[in-house]
């Protein structure tokens, strides 16, 4: 696994060459030192965009897609599995020019997710992004779920 070797701090730095973020430019504009927070943004270009000038759905999608879970990591991978579970956007207006994302997930959050899989086998917490354009208006809203446990929590809460 790719984790074992490279931090996420360092993924991020170097995703916008993965071929999926490449082909969409979507690229990593910031990372807090607390690694609590990534901001990821997306230019308008002929290849990302759609027949009737807009963004793409999936590229504004991707751009939202494993952030998130790499904040989780980050924080509790020595621990725990985390994985993104489901998502969904709404989208709200025709995105153009260029967008951009916030995810942020606190430390005390951080924290409670870790408590919460001490007293299950598992947590699901949800969070919602959006996709703000150069207007400062929101054009999409993404819902995550994400799946936390454990990697000790099949020996911790085995069935009786």
């Amino acid at each position: 696994m790719l984790i074992n070797f490279i931090e996420p701090r360092k993924i991020l730095k170097l995703i916008k060459f993965w071929p999926p973020y490449l082909g969409a430019g979507v690229y990593v504009k910031s990372i807090s030192e607390d690694f609590t927070e990534v901001e990821t943004r997306m230019k308008q270009r002929f290849y990302n965009t759609n027949y009737v000038g807009s963004h793409f759905g999936g590229s504004l999608y991707s751009m939202c897609d494993p952030f998130l879970m790499f904040i989780l990591l980050h924080h509790l991978k020595d621990e725990h599995i985390v994985w993104d579970k489901s998502a969904s956007i709404n989208y709200l207006r025709p995105a153009k020019g260029e967008v951009r994302a916030k995810f942020y997930v606190s430390l005390e959050e951080i924290e409670s997710i870790r408590k919460a899989c001490l007293n299950n086998f598992s947590y699901e917490p949800e969070y919602t992004v959006e996709i703000i354009d150069s207007e400062n208006k929101v054009v999409a809203s993404v819902n995550k779920v994400l799946y936390v446990r454990r990697k000790d929590a099949k020996k911790l809460f085995k069935k009786v």
